[in-house]
């Protein structure tokens, strides 16, 4: 099918060559990266376009703003099911803050995290698999100290939260955007080292991710069901996507960090996520 659609491109280039070239070239350009990426007898590729990118993230962002009080009984009744002992949070306020959700691609990296899908598309991560590798992640993180790690967060839905983090814990913090060679260029003047790089999403972040893996230095990464993993050394399965998701996984990050460091903390969630009473 791949070389079909390939000859067909080229078909239409020479019938117009002026007028497709471009469209053309950057088709047969996708098309090549897409079977380069690809996994055998699995079409599911990260969304590389800004467009669906945008409308990936709007649909999750949306269903977050939307948990109802049914919803958070119903999942936290079969989630206790599933889970003896206490989480981090009380599996209510991670259902409230929509950390279950994904996005409707899976790949297949994330498969695992997914135990269904909703009636609207959206994929439904594992809340105890989130709680386990939070608890993961934390036992890596503190193996390091503040100025040895940085946090790069460039989704706008996270930029409140990765600066509280940076503040309560005193770890780097990079939002908006991410500086170029700033842990790889030695004659910048901001240039630092790290030792770990914490990222909010692998495709959002993805130029941090790979300054630090060509670095060959590990990396911490929240990951939501779309998300490829290959250069993520330990990952969170939670929904990278709303606000409240990501201030929820930060702030259980950052207070478990400064409880293990003995650094005082005096946060609370909704100092990471904003207001969330009226679900």
């Amino acid at each position: 099918m791949a070389k079909e659609k390939t000859k067909d491109i080229k078909k239409e280039i020479k019938k117009d060559p002026n007028k497709n070239l471009k469209e053309g070239m950057k088709s047969l350009a996708e098309e090549l990266k897409h079977r380069l990426a690809g996994v055998a007898g699995d079409s599911i590729k990260e969304p590389e376009e800004a467009g669906e990118t945008e409308d990936l993230d709007k649909e999750i962002q949306e269903a977050s703003e939307k948990i109802t009080k049914e919803e958070i009984e119903k999942e936290a009744k079969e989630i206790k099911k599933q889970k003896e002992g206490e989480t981090l949070i009380p599996l209510e306020d991670y259902i409230k803050c929509a950390v279950h959700l994904g996005t409707k691609v899976i790949t297949p990296h994330m498969r695992k995290f997914v135990y269904k899908r909703r009636a609207d598309g959206l994929a439904v991560i594992n809340t105890v698999a989130i709680d386990e590798k939070l608890r993961e992640a934390v036992k890596f993180l503190v193996d390091y100290n503040p100025e040895q790690v940085y946090l790069v967060c460039r989704r706008e839905a996270g930029w409140k939260s990765a600066e509280k983090f940076g503040e309560v814990t005193g770890i780097k913090t990079f939002t908006k955007k991410y500086p170029p060679g700033i842990t790889t260029n030695l004659i910048l003047e901001n240039f630092f080292e790290a030792e770990l790089t914490i990222i909010c999403d692998p495709w959002m972040d993805r130029n941090a991710m790979l300054d630090t893996y060509r670095l060959k230095k590990p990396v911490l990464g929240l990951c939501c069901t779309n998300n490829f993993i290959q250069h993520v050394t330990k990952l969170i399965p939670c929904n990278n996507k709303a606000t409240k998701s990501i201030g929820c996984v930060l702030f259980i990050l950052a207070r478990e960090y400064c409880k293990a460091k003995k650094i005082p903390f005096n946060a609370k969630l909704e100092d990471f996520t904003g207001p969330l009473e009226g679900n």
